[in-house]
């Protein structure tokens, strides 16, 4: 489901009554109010957001990292993931839109990355020096998570008003993108199957 869609996110969603909830086109706020929702796992678009970054402004949260010199999408997996782990959320967190293999890097420590075959890769031909084999650093861990500080507005109890106030230009323009991608893709499939079924002989 998007977790942008329509202002709604179900208050509760435990395992119980659902086996896995996926929640996709998460942005910006909606990343901690998906994880107070009990959501099974959280998806974020790395690349996506970073790209929105290079065309537009307006949007306080990826100014905000811009204002300290770093990447907007990894900065929201890197809240999101200390969000999760220090206040005990049992979400797990997706990675996608990977860029490059420096994105992968960056993101050691996350529960899952979606990563294009082409940087799989460039990750399998890299040669690393000797001295450098073990250099790379787990950038996501519960333990640095414990230091990480939220300020007072990262922390509400989510519900649908401050949910749908919260959720700003990026957070907007990406999950329209993103659901007319979904309808555009379901249309071609639906295509597809006329084309193909039913099946001869049957």
């Amino acid at each position: 489901m998007s977790a942008s869609n329509d202002y709604d996110l179900p208050p509760k969603m435990t395992n119980d009554d659902y086996e896995v909830t996926h929640t996709t086109e998460v942005i910006g706020s909606c990343c901690c109010a998906a994880a107070q929702a009990g959501a099974s796992i959280i998806q974020i678009f790395v690349g996506r957001l970073r790209d929105w970054a290079r065309n537009h402004t307006g949007d306080s949260e990826v100014e905000a990292a811009l204002s300290k010199g770093e990447d907007p999408g990894l900065a929201l997996v890197t809240k999101t993931y200390n969000y999760i782990h220090k206040y005990g959320h049992k979400s797990k967190l997706m990675a996608a839109a990977i860029r490059n293999k420096q994105d992968v890097f960056n993101l050691l420590g996350v529960d899952y990355i979606i990563c294009p075959l082409k940087i799989l890769q460039v990750l399998k031909e890299s040669v690393t020096p000797p001295d450098e084999k073990y250099s790379l650093i787990r950038r996501l861990s519960p333990q640095t998570a414990v230091s990480y500080n939220f300020s007072n507005e990262e922390l509400v109890n989510w519900d649908e008003n401050s949910f749908a106030s919260a959720l700003g230009p990026a957070a907007m323009g990406l999950l329209t993108a993103g659901m007319d991608g979904y309808a555009s893709q379901s249309t071609r499939v639906e295509e597809l199957f006329d084309k193909i079924w039913p099946p001869p002989n049957v």
